[in-house]
Parts: C-alpha cells; structure tokens; sequence
C-alpha cells in the first residue's frame, strides 16, 4: 500500500447512499469522460461518446475550470448523485461510481486504489488531451467526432 493510499478503504465497504461529500467526491478519478458531449439516437435510444467536450473542462487536465459554478454556467451538466448513478446508464464502464453501484471494485489506476491521481492519465483512461472543445465544433459537425473509446 503506498503511503498516499488511505488507510480506510470505505469504497469497498460502505454504500455509495452512506458516503460524506468528502468520500463522494473523491470517488471520480478525473477521467473526464463525463464531460464529453453524447448523441442519443432518435430511434434506438443508443448512446454515442463524441471527443467533444463541455466547454468548461480544461482539455489538457482533464477538469472542470469551474466546478463550484457548473450548473450555474452549464445548465444540462449532471451533477450526480445517488439516485442518478442508478438511473444513467452513458457512464462509462471505468467510472468509480458506475462500478461501485455494480459492485465492482475499482481499477488499479484509480487513485484511490494506487495513491497516484495522475495515474488515470498515464494509463490512458482520462480524456486528457485527447479532446475538443465543444467552443470549436458545431452542433452539425458533432456527428463526425462520435468516437469509440470512451466507454
């Protein structure tokens, strides 16, 4: 166990419903892939992941420029919480709070298990520089930045 590594392991004890704010948020492992813009197909409700992201995610960490403030300035952006874990089914597969409600543990990159945040990046899990902005491309153009990897 490296040194970074916290001694309680609540993930894999506790319930996703019975965690502070603290643990909740230390869950997301800074992938960013909930940021990217999704398609929804019209007739099969299939999800699609574009490399298109919120204009508020800063491309090269692969975070929020303004987490506080949002949903203030992004009025669809999710803000999860319990219930909608249960209810979206676009997370991807590697997500902490995904795997978690599946009763999944976590994977070794994730920094709660190795102590290393930058580990999802290096593992080539996160966005990180492997996307736009969606200040850059528009609506009529999202159909042709639809990407596989994501999920």
């Amino acid at each position: 166990m490296s040194a970074e590594q916290p001694q309680d392991r609540f993930w894999e004890t506790k319930p996703l419903a019975r965690m502070t704010k603290r643990e909740w948020e230390s869950l997301c492992d800074g992938c960013g892939k909930c940021c990217l813009v999704k398609l929804q197909d019209a007739d099969t409700d299939e999800i699609s992941y574009t490399d298109v992201a919120c204009k508020l995610l800063d491309c090269t960490s692969a975070r929020c420029s303004d987490y506080p403030n949002r949903k203030k300035q992004v009025p669809d952006c999710v803000v999860l919480s319990v219930k909608l874990v249960n209810q979206l089914d676009w997370m991807p597969s590697t997500c902490a709070y995904r795997l978690l409600k599946e009763g999944k543990p976590l994977y070794w990159w994730h920094h709660l298990e190795c102590g290393d945040p930058n580990a999802v990046h290096e593992a080539g899990i996160s966005v990180r520089e492997r996307v736009v902005s969606e200040t850059l491309v528009d609506d009529a153009e999202l159909v042709e930045h639809v990407v596989d990897w994501p999920a």
